[in-house]
């Protein structure tokens, strides 16, 4: 296939990340392929500036275009008539409802939602459920963790504790900051999660509003207990008392859930243990582009949904 991809983000963040493994996997999967980008991710992949003189430009050379983002999504709806667009939606906030964004929904041939949660957003949009399949991000697992769960319990003060560094005021940064007033938990807001989750006891997260939440599959696949909100797509991959902990967005149930984790280290190493387990049976990155790649089959015409 001749794929074309446009993402407009300015950082690398999760949506960058997976268009990242993404394009490795199509790649050896024999795939000939077209970046549009911005920021970050021009420094990554061989690619071109995202635009409208760039975008008509390389989809005269393609057969099928991937828009990753909402600002891709718009510049393929405008430049690439007559072209297939298969569309990202990472994100599980609402969709509006005027009469041009109804018309740039209506362009795209499928969409790729992150979670279920996301899927539910687009068909309340209306959009036919039947033209939106569930792709979940892709992680890997690496090799299974050297460090051990301690076995005895620690103060949660003694504990690294590390979260993701964010200014969106969605990621529960206020919330965060209540939570270490009341638990004196150390917490490391981090900005290189695979550096710090090497070392971690625990990982929180904690958002209002969230598609899936790729910063939680990669902590589970380090082994790293996760203390999470129980919001949007979140519950899809973590599973209270199983694969981690789910809380309210309130200081008392996150700082409770933690302690738990700091005074019952039997359950946190079983949570670990399931998390990873289940990273590698459902979220490797080698499923995650087997299944962006039927999507694109079946709007081609060469398979049928599954």
């Amino acid at each position: 296939m001749r794929i074309l991809h446009v993402d407009t983000g300015s950082s690398l963040r999760g949506g960058q990340i997976q268009l990242l493994k993404l394009l490795a996997g199509l790649k050896r999967r024999g795939h000939s392929q077209t970046l549009l980008a911005r920021g970050e991710v021009l420094k990554k992949w061989p690619s071109q500036p995202a635009g409208l003189v760039n975008l008509a430009r390389a989809a005269s050379e393609a057969e099928i275009i991937h828009a990753h983002d909402a600002k891709g999504h718009t510049l393929a709806a405008i430049a690439c008539w007559g072209l297939p667009i298969v569309v990202s939606r990472r994100v599980a906030f609402p969709i509006k409802q005027g009469w041009s964004s109804r018309w740039k929904y209506g362009q795209a041939a499928h969409y790729i939602a992150v979670s279920e949660h996301v899927r539910s957003r687009l068909t309340e949009a209306g959009i036919p459920r039947s033209l939106v399949r569930v792709v979940y991000d892709g992680i890997d697992p690496g090799p299974v963790p050297a460090r051990q769960i301690s076995t005895d319990p620690r103060p949660l003060s003694a504990l690294k504790v590390v979260t993701p560094a964010s200014a969106d005021p969605l990621k529960g940064g206020q919330l965060l900051h209540a939570v270490r007033e009341r638990s004196g938990v150390g917490l490391i807001h981090s900005h290189d999660l695979e550096s710090d989750l090497a070392d971690a006891d625990l990982f929180v997260y904690l958002s209002e509003s969230e598609g899936l939440g790729s910063a939680i599959l990669l902590a589970m696949a380090r082994g790293v207990p996760v203390v999470a909100s129980n919001v949007g797509g979140i519950p899809e991959i973590v599973e209270h008392e199983v694969t981690g902990l789910l809380v309210h967005n309130s200081p008392l149930e996150v700082a409770a859930a933690l302690e738990r984790f700091a005074d019952n280290p039997a359950l946190a190493k079983s949570c670990a243990e399931s998390a990873r387990r289940q990273v590698e049976e459902q979220f490797s990155e080698d499923r995650m582009v087997r299944r962006t790649e039927l999507v694109y089959r079946v709007v081609l015409g060469g398979e049928k949904p599954a």
